[in-house]
């Protein structure tokens, strides 16, 4: 497994990352219940064979269940072997209002040092805003806070999870964060003109919704009725796999880390069949120019529909 730079922290990580939120809660396509997922053990098992696969980065969250829980047990006692991100507990209020500074300062303190515990580790390599909207990224509070945690030394790096072009630009030119992690994929490619900005910044790009919580692997098919246009849209990636013996989810993942400026591929895993058939796909051998170009044709007409958390309020990835 190749590694890049995770911008200008000083950290190598491996070109797919490991999705901590599906060992955690029940997540994606098919999933609907702890019936549907991984068993505790059978978890530890995949993200210990996914390290000596070669995977180092595993992404986690306070937010997903119990997978900081899985990751303390599975690498407590490989921990100088991985690099783990995790993400603070959510900020916002009911009526989506951030509370007082003092509070804030409290919540981001109270919720890295409840993933130490679980995670069984005295630091965390990167400890990121989760869900950072423009609110959130425009504290001084919240920005002062993560610089302290990084000085004591219980943070290595710290990050913003965006989800809209204007939250990923704020986050790469506030010059705070180390660490950005964005979706970008075959689908929606709108955040791609970011990413020279990022490098020059040395701003290590995390890319997740890769696969589309599975819409762009073998999971894509017999959708909602509302996503009929993205099903049909998403057949169309066939005319780039016709002279490929690898599925489509290969194809997502390749396309993604044929972009020099990215560092990684944030992949959700929940199964050692998908461990493998990642693992494959990040060889070192990507897209070349004709195939990047026409994958760039292919993008989604109207990328603004790609909207995960709606789709998953609608209920259409049920």
């Amino acid at each position: 497994m190749i590694k890049r730079s995770l911008g200008k922290t000083g950290i190598n990580v491996s070109e797919i990352a490991l999705g901590g939120v599906e060992i955690g809660i029940p997540y994606g396509i098919g999933v609907n219940s702890k019936d549907d997922m991984l068993p505790f053990h059978d978890a530890i098992e995949l993200l210990q064979k996914a390290l000596d696969l070669g995977i180092n980065f595993f992404d986690t969250a306070r937010m997903y269940g119990e997978s900081e829980r899985i990751m303390g047990e599975a690498f407590h006692d490989r921990r100088d072997k991985v690099v783990i991100a995790t993400k603070c507990r959510h900020f916002l209020d009911k009526g989506g209002n951030l509370p007082p500074s003092q509070e804030l300062k409290t919540i981001i303190e109270s919720s890295l040092h409840q993933s130490l515990n679980v995670l069984k580790t005295d630091y965390v390599d990167v400890f990121m805003l989760h869900q950072a909207n423009t609110a959130i990224l425009n504290h001084e509070e919240i920005a002062n806070t993560f610089e302290n945690l990084k000085k004591e030394g219980k943070v290595r790096a710290t990050g913003a999870s965006t989800y809209s072009f204007e939250e990923s630009v704020l986050a790469i030119e506030k010059g705070i964060w180390d660490v950005i992690q964005l979706p970008f994929n075959l689908l929606d490619q709108r955040q791609k003109v970011l990413f020279p900005k990022a490098c020059e910044k040395g701003v290590g790009l995390v890319i997740r919704s890769v696969l589309l919580k599975g819409l762009l692997s073998d999971r894509g098919k017999n959708l909602h009725p509302a996503l009929a246009d993205v099903e049909q849209h998403i057949a169309r990636y066939d005319s780039l796999l016709k002279d490929e013996t690898y599925p489509l989810s290969t194809l997502a993942i390749k396309y993604v880390l044929s972009f020099p400026e990215i560092t990684t591929a944030l992949v959700g895993i929940d199964s050692f069949s998908y461990l493998y058939q990642s693992v494959d796909a990040a060889n070192g051998q990507y897209l070349d120019k004709n195939t990047m170009e026409q994958a760039e044709k292919l993008a989604y007409p109207d990328p603004s529909f790609i909207d995960l958390p709606y789709w998953n309020k609608m209920n259409w990835l049920k």
